[in-house]
């Protein structure tokens, strides 16, 4: 049913610490224990015994390079990208392998949000040996690294953040189309692309309360990693620094120098050894196994409809995991802007039945929003981290109208139906009264469903609840201290949960069976090796992503109003808008 991993953290031991608002729960926090004389000499023992290419040279370097697009799912060996489960696995198995003497990590441009890079910064910090254009991010991760090295071409662009929202209604009345838009929630912001010219002050006060957050959580952990104050950093944001001498000269990077001279640098003191290769390393090799007790991981990552999160699948594992005695408690990992309402619905039922019969913990990473927020509202407790985008409790229905653009270019549709409201979606014609009625009545109704049950699921008022829903996106930060966060934190901080809830002492090691392996078909293969041949996998997956669900009405989080200067796991807002137009012509 799913692959078996020993628990990740190994013998990392867990700390009860707790903090702030989310004190019931124990912080996932981990210190390093070394390895017994035992331990060292069966670890030796296993490697010297091993086949080469599951064998690792001692002294050896990891090499790790971190560009373009992570992403939380497990990946197969056609898939391409980096998976952050494979990443967070090799740097624990390194900390613990005798034989790994330091990593060296190669930072380039990345595509992911700030809860996927907080996971990878945490496991660089408890391993801590280092290591292009390098924006904020990716000097996030590389700062806490004990060297950093930059080419004497490299760019910086450590200029600060910023958000930006695209707007097409000019565009549309040019051209004849009229988006009939009904939105739940103040704050719900998907469909204002097609219906307005500049932003909402609504939407404005959220971008600048998230664009708040990400600015003071960077400078805080800059200033932390690099031993400065947080009035140095923000100053040398101000002064637009770009020249690689004035970095090293201000401390900023320890040296300038190319790939290869490191790598020279490296191989005179230690051999270095690919990550691929180091990817075929199991774990027990190096000391690390699980526990009898078994917590059951389940990824759901994408767009919540035909493609992405698909219901009826997600809905037939958890239905498995439920009937299994197998499983002492379960972590789902939810990385999705939301989708289908309906979808939606159901797997919050599934996963509500699920956590009656044991424990069951939501992690977040990069996104949680709309649909994605209801799937995690019915788990026992949330994990988010810092700067996760959550929140969004809200309904959008929306249709097209084409009828001018339909004249303009001489089409034509004729309809014949039986039932009053049988053209309700219609893009030849606007609504009727009593159709618009009818229209904004369903998504009204919706709201109020998605809006009450998460009152119940997180023990608050409907009054309380409607004042932090409304449509509105929340940090993981702000989104803890309004309750709709149980605990801040990623997934070693769920792992330490699901175990506190399970009643399983906190240093007592177990099981982490995967249960969301990556699936096979012939359409997936030649899929992916037509991406490797003319890199277009991306824009095949974005395409379809985009073509998931577009009628009835919709819990989802406007992701093109979150797309940033210092990048982003999503496509670009404007390739994104192409992609929606097209899926309705």
């Amino acid at each position: 049913m799913g692959s078996s991993n020993s628990e990740n953290h190994g013998d990392f031991k867990s700390q009860l610490e707790f903090n702030g608002c989310d004190d019931e729960y124990p912080s996932g926090e981990f210190e390093y224990k070394t390895p017994t004389a035992w331990k060292r000499f069966v670890v030796n023992l296993r490697m010297l015994v091993a086949y080469p290419w599951r064998s690792v040279r001692k002294g050896s370097v990891l090499n790790i390079k971190l560009r373009g697009k992570i992403t939380d799912q497990l990946k197969s060996r056609l898939s391409s990208g980096l998976s952050l489960p494979k990443l967070c696995e090799n740097l624990i198995k390194a900390a613990y392998d005798p034989h790994i003497s330091g990593v060296y990590l190669q930072i380039e441009t990345l595509k992911c949000g700030w809860g996927i890079i907080d996971e990878i910064r945490r496991h660089i910090l408890d391993f801590k040996k280092s290591a292009p254009v390098w924006h904020e991010k990716e000097y996030y991760l590389g700062c806490v690294c004990d060297e950093l090295y930059a080419p004497p071409s490299a760019y910086f662009s450590l200029y600060g953040f910023s958000r930006g929202a695209s707007f097409y209604a000019g565009v549309f009345d040019k051209i004849g189309v009229e988006p009939q838009v009904r939105r739940i929630g103040k704050y719900k912001s998907f469909g204002d692309q097609f219906t307005r010219k500049n932003i909402s002050e609504e939407n404005r006060e959220v971008l600048t309360t998230i664009l708040d957050n990400i600015y003071e959580n960077w400078v805080d952990k800059i200033s932390q990693a690099k031993g400065k104050k947080k009035e140095e950093i923000e100053s040398f944001i101000n002064e637009g620094v770009y020249q690689i001498e004035k970095l090293k000269e201000d401390g900023w990077i320890t040296d300038i120098k190319y790939d290869d001279e490191v790598k020279s640098m490296l191989k005179k003191k230690l051999p270095l050894i690919d990550y691929n290769k180091y990817s075929r390393i199991r774990k027990w090799s190096v000391g690390l196994s699980g526990g009898k007790d078994r917590i059951a991981v389940i990824r759901a990552s994408g767009s919540i409809g035909p493609v992405g999160i698909i219901a009826e699948e997600f809905i037939k594992t958890i239905s498995k995991v439920r009937d299994s005695k197998k499983y002492k408690a379960v972590i789902i990992r939810i990385d999705s802007p939301g989708g289908d309402g309906l979808a939606s619905d159901l797997m919050w039922r599934e996963i509500k039945l699920l956590a009656e019969s044991k424990p069951v913990v939501a992690s977040m990473v990069d996104m949680a929003g709309s649909g994605g927020y209801q799937m995690a509202m019915a788990a026992n407790a949330i994990v988010s981290e810092n700067l996760t985008l959550t929140g969004s409790i809200g309904v959008v229905s929306f249709k097209f109208n084409m009828e001018k653009l339909y004249e303009k270019i001489g089409y034509n549709e004729e309809v014949v139906s039986k039932g009053r409201y049988a053209e309700l979606y219609t893009d030849a014609r606007p609504f009727r009264p009593d159709e618009e009625k009818l229209f904004a009545e369903q998504a009204q109704y919706m709201y109020k469903q998605f809006r009450d049950d998460a009152a119940r699921s997180r023990s608050m008022s409907v009054e309380e609840m409607e004042e932090v829903a409304q449509g509105r996106v929340w940090t993981g930060k702000d989104a803890a201290s309004r309750g709709l966060v149980d605990a801040i934190g990623g997934f070693s901080r769920a792992v330490a949960i699901a175990k506190h809830k399970a009643n399983i002492p906190h240093n007592k090691k177990v099981t982490l069976v995967e249960l969301s392996k990556p699936s096979f078909s012939l359409r997936k293969i030649l899929l992916s090796m037509l991406g490797s041949a003319i890199g277009i996998e991306a824009t095949l997956k974005h395409l379809q992503d985009n073509f998931a669900m577009r009628d009835g009405v919709q819990a989802r989080m406007d992701v093109t109003m979150f797309h940033g200067s210092e990048g982003s796991s999503f496509a670009d807002p404007n390739f994104s808008f192409l992609i929606d137009c097209l899926a309705y012509l």
